[in-house]
C-alpha cells in the first residue's frame, strides 16, 4: 500500500468519523418532518445509541454501587470500632464492679469474724480440662502467711493454705481430696468429717463417719446446712460450709451424703486468711478475750 492510499484511507476516516457524529446530532436537533437523510440517520444509529446508553447506564450504576459499598463498609469499620470500645468500657467496669463486690465481701467477713484477718487477691487458678478450678494462688507470701492457715469468703469456707513461697501462697480447696473438716448437720446436730472428692468436672465432697440416725426425721435430707464444728479444725465454728446435694443411701451404720459448697469457687477475686482462730465462748468472761495464734506463733 502506497503512502498516497494510506492518506486517502486515513483521511476518509477521519470525515466519517467527524460526519457521523455531525448527522446524528442534526438528525436529534432537527424540527418539524425529519427529512429522508435525518429518517435514515436515526435508523441506522437507533441500534448503536441503545447498546452505547447501556453500557454507559451500566457502568454509572455500577460505579455507584461500588461508591455505595465503599461507604458502608467505611460505616462498618467506624460502628465495629465503636463497638470493640464498648465492649471494653463494659468489661472494665464489670471487672471494677467485681472488686467492688469482693472488697465488700471481704469487709463483712472481716466483721463478723471475731479474729485475726488478713485481705488477699486471688491472682491464680489453674483450671482441670472440665473447667474446673484445681487451687488458688494469692498474692501473700512468706512474711504474711504460713502453711494450714483457713481461707474464707463471704458465703463460706474456702479451703486452707498448702505451700508459701516469695510472696505467693497456694491454697487447697476444701473440694480437694487431701481437704478434711470436722463437720455438723445444722437441723440435726449430726457430727461427721467433710472430705473432698477432688473431681476434675465438681467441686462436690461427702461428709464421711455421720452415723445413721434411728428416727427418719433425724437423718440428712437435701438441702440441710452443713456448718463447720470448730472442733480439731482450722475453721472457727458455726461457718456455713455447704449444703447437702444428695443422698446415696447407706452401708447399715453410716449415710451416705454429698456435699455441695456454699462458696462459688470458681468465681473467688479476692478471700480472706484466718491468722488465729477465734477464742472459745467464755460467758463468765467480763472482758474480751484476746485470740490466740492458731498454730503456736502469730504470723508476721
Amino acid at each position: 500500500m502506497t503512502l498516497r492510499r494510506r492518506i486517502v484511507d486515513r483521511v476518509l476516516v477521519l470525515a466519517l468519523i467527524l460526519l457521523v457524529p455531525a448527522l446524528v446530532l442534526k438528525a436529534s436537533l432537527s424540527r418539524g418532518r425529519p427529512s429522508a437523510l435525518d429518517q435514515a440517520v436515526v435508523r441506522i444509529t437507533a441500534p448503536l445509541q441503545h447498546v452505547v446508553t447501556w453500557v454507559v447506564e451500566g457502568i454509572g450504576g455500577a460505579w455507584s454501587r461500588y461508591v455505595a459499598l465503599v461507604d458502608v463498609e467505611s460505616e462498618n469499620r467506624e460502628l465495629r470500632d465503636e463497638n470493640d470500645k464498648l465492649r471494653k468500657q463494659v468489661a472494665e467496669l464489670v471487672r471494677a464492679a467485681d472488686d467492688v463486690s469482693a472488697l465488700e465481701e471481704l469487709a463483712l467477713v472481716k466483721k463478723r469474724t471475731p479474729t485475726d484477718t488478713l485481705g488477699a487477691r486471688v491472682i491464680g487458678a489453674p483450671l482441670s480440662p472440665q473447667f474446673r478450678v484445681l487451687r488458688l494462688r494469692i498474692d501473700r507470701g512468706d512474711k504474711e502467711v504460713t502453711p494450714d492457715l483457713a481461707v474464707i469468703a463471704g458465703t463460706g469456707p474456702v479451703g486452707r493454705i498448702d505451700k508459701v513461697y516469695g510472696s505467693y501462697a497456694d491454697v487447697i480447696l476444701i473440694s480437694d481430696a487431701r481437704s478434711k473438716v470436722d463437720v455438723v448437720l445444722k437441723r440435726t446436730g449430726a457430727r461427721g468429717t467433710l472430705v473432698g472428692l477432688g473431681k476434675p468436672d465438681s467441686y462436690a465432697c461427702v461428709i464421711s463417719s455421720l452415723e445413721l440416725a434411728a428416727r427418719p426425721e433425724l437423718r440428712a435430707q437435701v438441702g440441710d446446712d452443713v456448718v463447720t464444728s470448730g472442733v480439731g479444725s482450722i475453721f472457727p465454728p458455726g461457718l456455713v460450709i455447704g449444703k447437702v446435694s444428695r443422698l446415696d443411701g447407706d452401708d447399715g451404720m453410716f449415710q451416705k451424703i454429698e456435699v455441695e459448697p456454699t462458696a462459688d469457687l470458681s468465681r473467688l477475686r479476692a478471700v480472706t486468711v484466718l491468722l488465729v482462730l477465734p477464742p472459745p465462748a467464755d460467758p463468765d468472761a467480763k472482758t474480751k478475750r484476746r485470740s490466740e495464734p492458731a498454730f503456736s506463733e502469730r504470723a508476721l
